[in-house]
């Protein structure tokens, strides 16, 4: 079980650099979504068009990195919506065997389809190097590469859940065992 924790360590560091790297992508987004504002009326003041198709582009796809991108980080945080009608007042190994059976029957099956069924798609986005309708737009294949990338961040992440819900469940580990960062 400890190498089974180890490996849940190691997926929960990568996800977590990925976290906090997104955060940084919000900034970046909003300073972009702010010049194309600003740039669209200053443009108009001065006749100059200060914006592009590109730019508003750029936005959508700094926001699509940090939505998917950020799945795995929730999911490692916990943060992912749950109705918790029953499940709020279950005990914490009830809870640790629902999170595991959700994962392995709901999440990574799920995630493996996406994938599956997105990989021609995104294949075929490649063999054509499709770019934007738009004037100026930017190219669509990168940024459907991630959704590949996000889902198996997603499994990866589903992945070292079950192990610490396993671990809980079975009692090696207390529930909600916060870890350190010097441990990731």
């Amino acid at each position: 079980m400890d190498k089974l924790l180890r490996l849940s360590t190691l997926i929960d560091r990568l996800n977590e650099y990925i976290g906090r790297f997104l955060n940084w992508l919000v900034l970046l987004m909003v300073l972009v979504g702010v010049w194309n504002v600003i740039g669209r009326f200053l443009g108009r003041a001065v006749g100059q068009n200060l914006t592009s198709n590109a730019l508003i582009e750029t936005q959508w796809y700094i926001f699509d990195l940090i939505f998917l991108l950020g799945a795995a980080y929730a999911l490692k945080h916990d943060e992912h919506v749950r109705v918790d009608v029953f499940y709020s007042s279950w005990s914490p190994k009830w809870k640790a065997l629902l999170d595991l059976i959700g994962t392995l029957l709901f999440l990574i099956p799920f995630s493996i389809l996406v994938i599956f069924f997105s990989w021609n798609t995104i294949a075929s986005s490649w063999a054509i190097g499709e770019i934007s309708p738009d004037p100026g737009g930017l190219p669509r294949y990168p940024i459907k590469t991630v959704i590949l990338i996000s889902f198996f961040l997603l499994i990866l992440q589903g992945i070292s859940e079950a192990i610490k819900k396993f671990a809980i469940f079975q009692g090696w580990l207390p529930p909600h065992e916060e870890r350190h960062e010097s441990e990731l």
